[in-house]
C-alpha cells in the first residue's frame, strides 16, 4: 500500500512489522469489499506477490544501469549508443513511477462510495504501465539483436566483410523487400495494439463475459445497445457514449480485442504467405524468411492460448501464458524487422 523505492527492498522482518503492514491493508477498498475475511497468512501471500514484482523491477534497473555506467565511463560504447541506452535506463525509472501511479488507483477511497464498484486498478493506467513495459522491452530486444547482428556480419555471418555489407544493403533497397519491411512494421504495430487492448480486458475482467468462441451469445456481433450502452456515458449530452463504451464496457472491450486479435492473426498469415511466394522468396534474406515463419508459428500458439483462456473462464496460468505469448509474438516480429536492418557502423568497424 506504499511506495518506498529504497527502504521497500526489505520485507517486514518481525511479527510486529507484519501486523503493522496488515493494518494498512485493512484500510484499503480491496480488503473492505473483497477480502474482509483475509488472515495474516493470506495477506503475506498477497504482499509477497507484489513485493517480488517490485524487487524484480529494482534488480532489472540495477543490472541495466550499473554496466551502462561502467561501459560509458570506460568509453567501451559510442556516444550515440550510450545515449540510446541511457534513454532506456530512464524508461526503467519512469516505469516504476508509473507502476505506483497505477497501484494508487486501486487504493482510491472513492471506490467505496460507488455502488457496485469492484476494487481494482484503473484499466487506463494498467494499459499505460503495460505499454511502457512493452516499449522498454522492444527497445532492449531490438538494440541487443542489432548489436549481435552487427557482430555476426563482421565475423563471417551470411553477409560478412565490407563487400558483403554493401551487397546486403543493395538487397534491402529492392522495391519488394522495402514493401515487405513496411508491412512488417505495420504488423508489429498491430501486435502491440492488440496486446494493449488485452490490458483493458484484464483491467475490466472482460474475459469473464461471453466465454465462448467465435460467437458471443450466439451471434458474431453482440447487440448494438449492449456494445454502446447509454449507462456508460457520464456527460449529460451523451457525447462520451462511444469512447467510454470502447474503453469501459467489458462487452465492447472483449469484442474489440477479438477483432484486433483476428485481424492480427490473418495479417500474420498473409505476410508469411507472401514471404513464401517465389517472387519475394528469391529476394528476401534467408534469415528474414525463417524469422517470419517463426512469427507465424507463434501467432498460431497465441490464438490457441487466447481461445483456451476464454473458454476456461480465465484461469491464472492460462491468462499468464496468453500474456507471455503476446510478448513472444512481439519479439518474433521485432526479430523480423532486425533481419531487415541495415548493418550499423559497428559492423564496418569490426
Amino acid at each position: 500500500t506504499e511506495w518506498r523505492p529504497i527502504t521497500g527492498v526489505l520485507p517486514p522482518l518481525s511479527e510486529a512489522e507484519w501486523e503493522a503492514e496488515f493494518d494498512k491493508y485493512k484500510q484499503t477498498p480491496e480488503f473492505k469489499k473483497l477480502n474482509s475475511g483475509a488472515t495474516l497468512s493470506d495477506f503475506k501471500f498477497i504482499f509477497f506477490m507484489e513485493w517480488s514484482h517490485r524487487l524484480l523491477g529494482r534488480l532489472l534497473g540495477a543490472a541495466f544501469v550499473g554496466p551502462l555506467v561502467y561501459f560509458g565511463i570506460r568509453r567501451k560504447i559510442s556516444r550515440a549508443q550510450f545515449a540510446q541506452l541511457f534513454g532506456l535506463g530512464t524508461l526503467i525509472g519512469a516505469q516504476g513511477a508509473l507502476g505506483w501511479y497505477m497501484v494508487q488507483s486501486g487504493l482510491d477511497e472513492a471506490l467505496m462510495e460507488e455502488p457496485g464498484a469492484v476494487p481494482r486498478v484503473s484499466q487506463y493506467r494498467l494499459a499505460a504501465h503495460l505499454g511502457m513495459a512493452l516499449a522498454l522491452y522492444a527497445g532492449m530486444l531490438s538494440t541487443g539483436l542489432g548489436i549481435i547482428k552487427d557482430w555476426k556480419f563482421s565475423r563471417g555471418g551470411k553477409w560478412s566483410g565490407s563487400e558483403a555489407v554493401k551487397k546486403f544493403t543493395r538487397v534491402l533497397e529492392k522495391p519488394r523487400v522495402k514493401m515487405f519491411k513496411r508491412q512488417a512494421w505495420a504488423l508489429t504495430g498491430l501486435v502491440l495494439l492488440t496486446a494493449l487492448s488485452g490490458a483493458f480486458v484484464a483491467g475490466l475482467d472482460a474475459g469473464l463475459v461471453y466465454n465462448e468462441f467465435p460467437l458471443m451469445g450466439g451471434r458474431l456481433i453482440p447487440p448494438a445497445d449492449e456494445l454502446f450502452s447509454p449507462s456508460y456515458a457520464k456527460s449529460a449530452d451523451k457525447s462520451d457514449l462511444w469512447w467510454r463504451n470502447i474503453f469501459e464496457n467489458p462487452t465492447t472491450v472483449q469484442f474489440d480485442h477479438r477483432v484486433l486479435a483476428t485481424t492480427t492473426y490473418i495479417s500474420t498469415l498473409l505476410l508469411w504467405a507472401s514471404s513464401c511466394r517465389p517472387a519475394l522468396r528469391t529476394v528476401l534474406p534467408p534469415l528474414t524468411r525463417t524469422a517470419m515463419t517463426a512469427a507465424f508459428a507463434m501467432a498460431n500458439v497465441q490464438v490457441l492460448l487466447g481461445i483456451s483462456t476464454l473458454l476456461y473462464l480465465v484461469p491464472v496460468p492460462l491468462a499468464a501464458a496468453h500474456q507471455a505469448g503476446s510478448v513472444m509474438l512481439l519479439s518474433a516480429m521485432l526479430h523480423v524487422l532486425v533481419t531487415l536492418r541495415k548493418p550499423g557502423h559497428a559492423a564496418r568497424l569490426w
